[in-house]
Formats: C-alpha cells, sequence, structure tokens
C-alpha cells in the first residue's frame, strides 16, 4: 500500500479513495459515451475520463499484494485498453481507423471498470453478496451479461454515430 504509506492514509481511507476515483472515472465514462452517441467530443470530459479511469487501475496496484488476482489482470487489461485510446485519441487524432480504435477502446475501458464494480459490488454489498455468495451464481451472471449487452451495443452504436470534426 505504497500510496496510502505516502499520504498517511489507512487501508479503510485508501479504500474509499480508490472507490471514489472509480465511481467518478465510470461516471465521466458514461457521460463521455453520451457524448460520442451524439458525435460530440466533449474534450475535457473526455481527458477526465481518461485519466480517472488510469488512475482507478494505478491505485487499484497500490492494495497489499497477495499474488496475482483477477483484479490485478483487469487492472494491467484496462491500461493497455487505455493506452490505444490515448493514441488514437490526441496522437491519431480521431482521423481515419484512430476514430474506431478510440471508440472501442475508450467504451471497453469503462466496460472493464464496470465490470469490476459489479463485481465488487456483489462482494461488498450485504443484499447482493447474498445473492451470489461465492460470484457464481445466477444472480452475478445474469448481472454482468446484461452488463456485457448493454455495452456491445453502446459500442456499435458510438462506432456508427461518432464522426466528429477531425482536428
Amino acid at each position: 500500500m505504497i500510496l496510502g504509506m505516502i499520504l498517511g492514509m489507512s487501508l479503510a481511507r485508501f479504500t474509499q479513495f480508490h472507490v471514489a476515483i472509480s465511481i467518478f472515472a465510470i461516471g465521466a465514462g458514461f457521460l463521455a459515451v453520451f457524448g460520442m452517441l451524439a458525435a460530440k467530443r466533449l474534450p475535457l470530459l473526455t481527458a477526465l475520463f481518461l485519466i480517472t479511469t488510469a488512475a482507478t487501475s494505478i491505485t487499484g496496484f497500490m492494495f497489499p499484494y497477495h499474488g496475482v488476482t483477477p483484479g490485478i489482470v483487469v487492472g494491467i487489461l484496462s491500461l493497455i485498453v487505455l493506452l490505444f485510446a490515448v493514441v488514437a485519441l490526441y496522437g491519431g487524432h480521431l482521423a481515419g481507423g484512430w476514430r474506431g480504435t478510440y471508440v472501442i477502446t475508450a467504451i471497453l475501458a469503462l466496460y472493464l471498470n464496470f465490470f469490476v464494480l459489479i463485481a465488487q459490488s456483489f462482494e461488498k454489498v450485504p443484499a447482493l453478496h447474498a445473492l451470489a455468495p461465492t460470484g457464481k451464481e445466477m444472480p452475478f451472471k445474469v448481472a454482468e451479461l446484461v452488463a456485457l449487452v448493454v455495452f456491445v451495443l453502446l459500442t456499435i452504436v458510438s462506432y456508427r454515430r461518432f464522426h466528429p470534426k477531425v482536428d
């Protein structure tokens, strides 16, 4: 818990900080996707989404290490996906194939963050945990499947609609 020690935070406080960043990133991400659906770039909001989503993964790596977990794997994947989104947006300026690369990777990064939110909710929220104590029960599977379907649809529609003026 490197950052927690540097900032003088307890593990509980650092967890609250990490969760707050995650929820903020998810909210900013949905607003950025709604911008894509409306064919609007929303540069400040998009930058905020990308930065806070990266911060979510980075702070996730700062918890006490107990071997490779699904969360670490998702965090690594998220950072790789975010790298492609940033290169497509700021390096490729959404020109040509970079537009599609950006749409797909930005929404995939949001999905990964949302996927973890669902998993953590079923683990930490007592009412949800009672429905799926091991994470292998039908309510958990249905929640993850519905999220996947929604994000696939958002990606398809955003890909079709998001044609902003390139720099």
